[in-house]
Parts: C-alpha cells; structure tokens; sequence
C-alpha cells in the first residue's frame, strides 16, 4: 500500500463504523422475532450505541493525545471486533444490549482519532486527498448500509451484519499496525474522569425515563438533574475541562449547539419505526425495505458533495439553518399516511430531509469551531459529536414513545395498518416540529460567520473568532472528528 496505507486503515475503520449504524435499521424486525425481544429492547440496541459515543466522544481524544493516537485507533478497532462477535452470538436481548454498549466505546475510540492520524500522516495536498477519499468512503458507507444489512439480513440472517465486522476489522488492525506510525501531544491534558461519568450517567437516565415513561420517566429526570448539576459543578472547578461552559456565553455557540443536539434525530431516529412499518404492515423484505430507506442517505450524501463545491461562500448559519428547515419539512411531508398508504409516500419526505442532511451535517462542526476561539476548537468539535449523538438517542426515545402511543400492544408484533400509520404520522410531525424550532434558534443566534475558506487580506484587519473561517474545523485539535458516525455522509469539506 506504501504511501496510503495509513489512509486505507483509517478508511476500513470508517467505513465499518458507519456502515454499522445504519446497517441495523432493516434488521430490527427479524432481531426481534429471533431473540423473542419487544419494541423497548429494539430502542435500545439502537439508543445504548448512541449514548455510549456520546458518553466517551468529547474524552477520547484528549485520552488520545496522552496515550498515543494508533493505540487507541487499535485498541478501538479490537475492542470494536470482539463486542462484535458478541452480538451476533447473543442468547438474548440483554446480551446484545450490552454488547452493543462496548461497540459503542469502541467506536469512540476509533472515530476520535481518525482525523488526527489522517493529519499527522500526510501533508499539503496529500492531506487534501486523502480527507476527500476519506469522506467519500465515509458517505459511502452511510449509503450502503441498509441495503448491505437488507441482503445480510435476508440470505445470511440477522446476526451477520455484526459478523461482517471481524474480517474487516482483521485487515484494518493489520493495515494500521503495519503503516500508521504512533503521535501524541506532548502538551496533553489530565481526562476528566469524573465529568464523564456524570455527562453518561444524566444522558443515559434521560434516555432511560423517556423510554419507558410512566414512573420511571421522573425517577430518571431526578437522577438526570443531579447529574447535569454535578457536571456543571465539575467543568466550572476543573482545571481541565471536559467543556468549558464559558462557550455557552457566546450565542453562535448556543444555536449551533441546539441545530447539533436537533439534527441527528429528527432526521434519522424514526427510521426505526419506519422500518417495522415496511417489514411488519407492508410486508417488505429486508432488502426492499433497505431500498425504500435508500434515498435519505444517497440524496444526503450527493447533496453534500454538491454543497462543497457550489455553496462554498455560504456561511454556517444558512446552511446549518436552512438545512434543519428542510429536515422539518421533510418530516412534515411524511406525517400525513393512513392505513392505505404504500411505501411510496415516504419517497417525497425522504429526499427532502436527505437535502437538509446534506446541507447540515457536514457544516455545523465547522459551524460550532467557527464560533470558539482557536484554542478550543477541538473541545467544540467534540461537543457538537457528542450532543449529535446524544440528541439521535433522545430521538430514538421521544419519537418512539410518541409511535408507540397509538400502536396498540408491541409495535414489534403487531400488524395493524391504522396504528402505524397513526403513530408514523405523529412521530415524523414530531421530528418536523423539532427540526423546525433549531432551525429557528440556528437562525436567530448564529448571526455572524465569515464565509467558509475565506483568507482576509493582509493588510486588512483578522476575522473575529465569532467570524472565523469555517474551515478550522479540520484542525486536527485534541484528536476531535468533524463528521458524525450517524450521519448518512461524513463532511467532505474536512480537509
């Protein structure tokens, strides 16, 4: 492979990861049947993958620099394999669940590192190339994921598409011990440990409650208000941060923020209703159910391509914002089945949404950098990828519960056209509603951000940091990614 080989171990790893997400959606149905599962327990094969990136994301990279970028990028990919191999042997639910939890750090480790091997590993044009080839694959992988875990699903069986994962996870663990030579930061800081594990705890009993409602659902806030408390209390005394709440003081930053937390699940989290409508009602087979699902990422994914070339002056704030008011429309579009409807009528909805996608995603990191002075650019990366991960989890929560509520009995079983439809209308109403108000707040507070790649002259005075150049995204500062592993496309534009 000689000069791109560390490119081609760190696109094997993309690749896989992304592919991994979205490659369970068409799946959910025959996971449920084989491991006698319920509607709550398919939730969170999805939800504890989200919630455990969110968990270790904005920590990962500095744990990165302070041990070696190519040891953890490793240490990821094995740990990525063999939790893989657990959840296609699982007995039962709880097993993949937690199995699905250790995937999910894994893939933290794997996708905090990826831009800062990629940058250390070539320079000038050759970076150039090898972040575009990157993205490609990355986007790429979004794209065939569900029709991947369709043909997996319906010839090999369910437990195939995590499988698929240990020969490539082999060969990149190979690629990367043979090519990819080990950095770190001499200047690294000291993990905060305990701002973790209280970001964790106030996600995951947040997510908890919303899942099962009822009593739970306050028990859960409780725990989560305390924990949320206890962060804040942690970020405002460490000398190290894991977030330095100072950013929140800067508006830019708060409506990026919010577009973030917004985005991911309003777009994507009620495909895995979507899925259970197709398989259970209509009928549809893995495959085909793979397809109908197809446009959302493949116009995402061509939208961005499209966007890096001919919105290139475009800031952030009508990109970010514009493409979360075509993810609301999108959904709107969808919210209006009834118990004859066919697949069809998601085609339209898909591919708006898909255009907002290719619009936001790759351009609220470069967004949320833009706004921060330089310093913490790499700490904004990775809280724009944590609260995406975390806003795809409350997603998969709160729409769920809102599907749910007109399905009667276990959505997991059930077959009646009307319900579905009612609860797929109301929970895409929901997501639209969502989009819609970050789209506002993008707008309102994002008010100034100089065009991305825009060089002041020399003899003119320097940009702002509120009007930075969108393009320190792809600094490689702290290790941080720009793109998101739940997006149907990685950014482009990162080099």
């Amino acid at each position: 492979m000689g000069r791109w080989g560390p490119l081609a171990a760190v696109c094997l790893g993309a690749f896989m990861l992304l592919v991994d997400v979205n490659i369970v959606t068409v799946a959910l149905p025959d996971m449920a049947r084989g491991l006698g599962t319920t509607f709550g327990a398919l939730q969170w094969v999805m939800d504890i993958y989200a919630l455990t990136l969110a968990a270790l994301l904005m920590g990962a990279g500095t744990l990165a620099d302070r041990i070696g970028r190519r040891r953890l990028y490793v240490s990821g990919l094995v740990t990525f394999a063999a939790s893989s191999l657990v959840c296609g042997a699982s007995p039962d639910a709880a097993t993949l669940i937690a199995a699905r939890a250790v995937q999910g750090a894994g893939a933290a480790a794997m996708f905090a590192t990826t831009v800062a091997l990629i940058a250390s590993s070539y320079e000038g044009r050759e970076r150039s190339v090898a972040f575009g080839v990157w993205g490609a694959v990355s986007g790429a992988a979004s794209g065939v994921g569900p029709i991947l875990g369709g043909l997996l699903t319906q010839h090999l069986g369910w437990r195939w598409i995590f499988l698929v994962n240990l020969p490539v996870s082999a060969v990149a663990i190979a690629v990367t011990l043979r090519h990819v030579r080990e950095t770190r930061s001499p200047a690294a800081h000291r993990l905060d440990v305990l701002g973790l594990v209280l970001f964790a705890v106030a996600a995951g009993a947040l997510t908890f409650g919303l899942t099962r409602g009822g009593v739970a659902l306050w028990a859960s806030v409780g725990i989560a208000v305390v924990s949320g408390a206890g962060f804040v209390a942690v970020q405002r005394r460490a000398a190290y941060p894991t977030l330095d709440l100072g950013l929140f003081r800067r508006p830019g930053f708060v409506g990026v923020m919010i577009g973030s937390l917004a985005m991911s699940g309003a777009a994507f989290a009620t495909l895995i209703n979507t899925s259970l409508w197709l398989r259970s009602v209509l009928g549809l087979s893995p495959m085909e159910a793979g397809l109908v699902i197809l446009p959302l990422p493949a116009v995402s994914f061509v939208t961005s391509l499209l966007a890096g070339r001919l919105l290139h002056g475009v800031t952030p704030r009508w990109t970010v914002g514009g493409g979360l008011a075509l993810i609301g429309a999108g959904g709107f579009a969808q919210a209006f089945l009834d118990a004859g409807s066919d697949w069809t009528a998601l085609v339209p909805g898909l591919v708006v949404t898909g255009i907002g996608a290719g619009l936001a995603l790759p351009n609220v990191t470069a967004a949320a950098v833009a706004a921060v002075p330089p310093e913490r650019g790499g700490m904004a990366s990775g809280a724009v990828g944590a609260l995406r991960q975390l806003g795809y989890a409350l997603g998969v929560a709160v729409l769920g519960a809102v599907f749910r509520s007109a399905v009667p009995g276990d959505p997991a079983a059930s077959h009646d056209a009307s319900g579905f439809a009612s609860g797929l209308s109301a929970a895409y109403a929901t997501a639209g509603t969502l989009a819609l108000l970050a789209a506002a707040a993008v707008l309102l507070l994002v008010r100034r951000s100089a065009p991305p790649q825009q060089d002041a002259p020399s003899d003119q005075k320097a940009p702002s940091r509120q009007d930075a150049p969108s393009r320190r995204a792809s600094a490689p500062d702290r290790g941080q990614p720009s793109p998101d592993p739940t997006s149907p496309t990685a950014s482009t534009r990162s080099s």
